[in-house]
């Protein structure tokens, strides 16, 4: 138990540092793109290139999708305080939301079949 532990909190601990990674990249380059996103193109080139193995972030990651709803309790509560703004724009954010989850689902269903064909051949 003790161990299992102490493997999901250093391995938080190293996914936290490749986040802070991309946060500090973009502000040193001056990029537009968010922190976050540059901590996951890191963590990506990083497993896609072997220098991190998959099973050394395993634990700690499941442990965070797991537990993946609790970070959306603060966003959540924060919605309850628009209330005015989603009176007034609730049903066009709610067809921007639509929309945005339908594209995305098809850009990625489009990639998964297009990179499944190449690997067929």
């Amino acid at each position: 138990m003790a161990r299992k532990l102490f493997d999901i909190c250093w391995q938080i601990v190293l996914l936290w540092l490749v986040f802070r990674c991309g946060v500090l990249l973009v502000g040193a380059l001056h990029l537009s793109l968010p922190g976050n996103v540059a901590g996951m193109l890191i963590m990506f080139a990083l497993l896609a290139s072997g220098i991190v193995k998959p099973v050394l972030i395993e634990t700690g990651s499941g442990f965070l999708l797991k537990h993946f709803a609790f970070f959306f309790i603060p966003i959540s509560v924060g919605l309850i305080s628009f209330g005015g703004l989603m009176r007034q724009s609730g049903l066009e954010l709610l067809v921007i939301l639509f929309a945005s989850a339908v594209v995305g689902v098809a850009v990625t269903g489009a990639t998964v079949q297009l990179l499944q064909q190449r690997r067929e051949r």
